[in-house]
């Protein structure tokens, strides 16, 4: 991985469950305030461990689907190559939240799509997606996430 550019690993942590991160096109948004507000914080802890370095607890921390998508010694890898040259997180807002039963390339199912604005030490402007998913347990745990 020492050879692929920074831009190609960006590529690779693209919703690694598959996910798209809009609703279908032509779908109507929907609106459930309670899910958002549960996703954002579920998203916010799982960000705070990527922010503390700790890549196996995210994966472990994730949907089912973004383990089955990608096995834990290939996220921590990609999630390390793309994060570490960031450097520190300055900081993170919510841009955007939205809820949605149907996503691009995923499973029926229930989505809060959160789009933060980003500054990190190397990385003044970024954005991030992250994309929270209700699991069979009634626990938001995040399907995708997305870095530009």
């Amino acid at each position: 991985m020492k050879n692929v550019p920074w831009a190609a690993m960006v590529c690779l942590v693209l919703f690694i469950a598959g996910c798209e991160r809009s609703p279908l096109p032509g779908g109507s948004p929907e609106s459930n305030p309670p899910a958002e507000q549960a996703a954002v914080q579920s998203a916010q802890a799982w960000l705070d461990l990527v922010d503390g370095g700790d890549y196996a607890k995210t994966w472990q921390n994730a949907a089912a689907a973004f383990q089955t998508a990608v096995s834990q010694a290939d996220w921590e890898k990609t999630i390390q190559a793309v994060r570490a040259p960031l450097g520190k997180l300055i900081s993170r807002k919510v841009k955007s939240h939205q809820y949605s039963t149907s996503l691009a390339g995923a499973p029926a199912g229930q989505y809060v799509v959160i789009e933060y604005d980003t500054t990190f030490e190397n990385k003044a402007a970024a954005v991030e997606t992250v994309t929270p998913m209700l699991e069979k347990d009634g626990q938001w745990k995040v399907s995708g996430y997305y870095l530009k």
